[in-house]
């Protein structure tokens, strides 16, 4: 047998003839030689690399021992795609290579964040000035309370907490000064993101929520105490002509939520948005603070293909809702509907959808779904307007000072009992209320029974007697998806103690985690379930529409 001369370095020297597999590992062997010195990548369909092919460069470019600086810029933009965006912001401070592929158009397309107080303003004029014109979905909530003021009331501060300089807690002047500081970092955020987005015409869904509710509460969302900022005025007549201007510029507009964004929304500035946005706008979303309604009808005749609206439940207006039942337009899929019983004086249930209304827009749209929230409304005016052909899916009834009888709950159960699918009944006031008039017919538990759908099941604030806890989990089951009960709203009968064996707390806990089919335990913390009641309505009707 002839003896073979010895392969030179790269080549890979076989008997006989060299055929198509032969060819092709000689050139990988080839290529894995030259990862030393440079990495040859071919993406193919863009950064639409399969997973086998990102591995395999990875590969070959770590295989030469110069690490992952020897990928190329479109790799690397490749990876870092599947970082979330703090992520992204962090690994941008490797290095300066890094930096670069990392703020790549291609990397922000969406933009999701929670703003605080003033300390946070540098980093949100940093991330709109780089990305502001050309991101395509911006999800943003300002919350200017947060990082000025902490505590939010006169009341002592807690043991550890540091006071703030130049005064005490209980001093007026100091603390209105606090708030002013607070509502002047609010319009300057508000001007910053405006400013960056409002030539933007790739821009498809905006989402905006002012968490202004304490601001509210001390009076400073009345214009008339705008003149003690510097040039609030000024400001806010800026923030309104840079939306409209945003309107005008849209061209693919989608989704549209604007959720008590002071000093934003005017009547009129829907009329500014362009035709293309308005052919193509499926959902809409416009709450505020002020009493007068934010959409015209002639506004809402445009949009005729909005899927999913959002708005105060008194400007719900029989006009609006015959314009919605019109044939000509496309079917409407969700409604959210947050009813404010301190409004009531000023906007009156007399003006709203009767239930020939409803009628009418559920024979057009037949799979329509509602979500109200009702926040500080009594059981008489809950009545007028729970209608029967209202389609309702989830309701929140959020409250203090007012109390939800056993009669509404009777209503809610018998009336919606295939359609309700979440049910919330919270109250932040003195003492539990007892909604068991008789024992043995608690509502609570009827309305488990009667309504079949039921998945979300919320309660704070009333007494529930641990029996009918365990008759609840018992009824629904797993398709009980959540059942959340503060345990400071548990009580437990003293005439069950003398048949039942041990510690009340823990047999509960077991009886209702068998009855749901896994394991259960009450809340602990009631500010888990007190959540702020407008930042949990946008928050909701954001995955309430997004389900159509």
């Amino acid at each position: 047998m002839p003896v073979l001369p010895p392969a030179s370095r790269g080549e890979v020297v076989r008997s006989g003839s060299e055929g198509e597999a032969e060819k092709k590992e000689r050139f990988v062997f080839k290529e894995r030689k030259e990862a030393g010195r440079r990495c040859v990548v071919k993406p193919t369909n863009g950064y639409s690399c399969s997973k086998r092919s990102v591995l395999s460069q990875v590969a070959m470019a770590l295989c030469g021992g110069v690490g992952a600086m020897a990928l190329p810029s479109e790799l690397i933009v490749h990876i870092f795609s599947f970082l979330s965006d703090r992520d992204k912001l962090r690994a941008s401070a490797v290095c300066s290579r890094w930096r670069e592929c990392l703020f790549y158009p291609a990397l922000w397309t969406e933009l999701k964040l929670r703003v605080g107080g003033g300390g946070e303003t540098p980093k949100l004029e940093f991330l709109m000035r780089k990305f502001g014109s050309f991101v395509r979905e911006l999800q943003l909530e300002l919350a200017p309370v947060e990082g000025n003021l902490s505590p939010l009331s006169n009341d002592p501060p807690a043991a550890g907490m540091e006071q703030p300089p130049g005064g005490q807690e209980g001093d007026p002047q100091r603390l209105s000064e606090r708030w002013r500081d607070a509502m002047a970092t609010y319009l300057d955020q508000v001007l910053c993101v405006f400013t960056s987005i409002r030539n933007n015409r790739n821009l498809q869904r905006l989402s905006l929520y002012g968490d202004t509710f304490i601001l509210q509460q001390e009076g400073l969302l009345d214009g008339s105490n705008l003149h003690q900022i510097h040039q609030g005025d000024k400001k806010i007549n800026e923030i309104q002509q840079l939306f409209m201007e945003l309107l005008s510029n849209s061209r693919q507009l989608r989704w549209l939520s604007c959720s008590f964004m002071l000093g934003l929304v005017t009547p009129c500035s829907l009329a500014c948005l362009s035709n293309p946005s308005a052919e193509t706008l499926q959902h809409l979303s416009l709450l505020d603070h002020q009493l007068g309604p934010l959409i015209s009808p002639s506004e809402l005749d445009r949009l005729s293909n909005l899927h999913s609206l959002a708005l105060d439940f008194s400007d719900f207006t029989p006009e609006l809702c015959g314009l919605l039942a019109s044939p000509r337009r496309a079917p409407l899929h969700r409604l959210s509907l947050l009813l404010n019983g301190a409004a009531l004086e000023f906007k009156p249930l007399e003006d709203t959808a009767k239930e020939e209304d409803w009628k009418a827009l559920v024979r057009v749209s037949a799979n329509l779904r509602v979500y109200i929230m009702a926040l500080e409304v009594d059981s008489s005016e809950l009545l007028r307007v729970l209608k029967p052909s209202l389609p309702l899916e989830r309701l929140h009834l959020d409250s203090y000072s007012t109390l939800v009888n056993d009669a509404t709950l009777e209503l809610i159960s018998q009336q919606y009992n295939k359609t309700l699918t979440h049910f919330l009944l919270l109250r932040d006031g003195p003492g539990f209320p007892d909604l068991s008039v008789n024992r043995n017919e608690d509502p609570l538990v009827l309305l488990a029974w009667r309504c079949t759908q039921l998945a979300v099941l919320v309660i704070h604030g009333y007494t529930v007697w641990s029996h009918n806890l365990v008759a609840i989990s018992r009824l629904r089951g797993s398709s009980l998806r959540v059942l959340t009960v503060s345990e400071e709203s548990i009580d437990f009968d003293p005439d069950q103690s003398l048949y039942v064996e041990g510690d009340p707390v823990h047999n509960l806990v077991k009886e209702v985690s068998l009855g749901l089919g896994r394991v259960w335990h009450p809340c602990l913390d009631s500010s888990v379930v007190l959540s702020e009641p407008t930042q949990h309505f946008h928050r909701e009707l954001r995955s309430f529409s997004a389900g159509m």
